[in-house]
């Protein structure tokens, strides 16, 4: 796979994700015990800090990578334990592994090695 599509493929799982954090804990489901504006707060964090590595996207993608991993436990942890959010947890399952998968690309090399 060209190393570009994967990076928008990646950029486009991570902002569905963050889009799924939204629609999640602000619309379908609301945390009970917790205002809305901290459970998104807790949610979409994490998320956010792929941005400080805006101007090199290589460096962004594989932090988003490092967050999603995050994303995957949360996803597991919830499909196992809520049957009525199963269903967001495999979609935040899938779209954790899309973002992971999207920086897992072979590194170019850059001269040959030493003998």
């Amino acid at each position: 796979m060209n190393v570009k599509l994967a990076q928008r493929i990646g950029f486009a799982a991570w902002g569905l994700l963050a889009l799924l954090q939204i629609v999640w804990h602000a619309w379908l489901i609301p945390p009970a015990r917790m205002p809305i504006a901290v459970a998104l707060a807790i949610a979409l964090l994490p998320l956010a800090l792929p941005l400080l590595y805006w101007r090199t996207p290589s460096r962004a993608l594989l932090l988003a990578g490092m967050v999603a991993l995050f994303y995957f436990c949360h996803g597991v942890a919830e499909a196992w334990a809520a049957p009525r959010e199963r269903v967001l947890a495999w979609i935040e399952l899938l779209l954790a592994v899309v973002v992971i998968l999207a920086c897992a690309r072979k590194p170019r090399r850059r001269g040959k090695l030493p003998a």
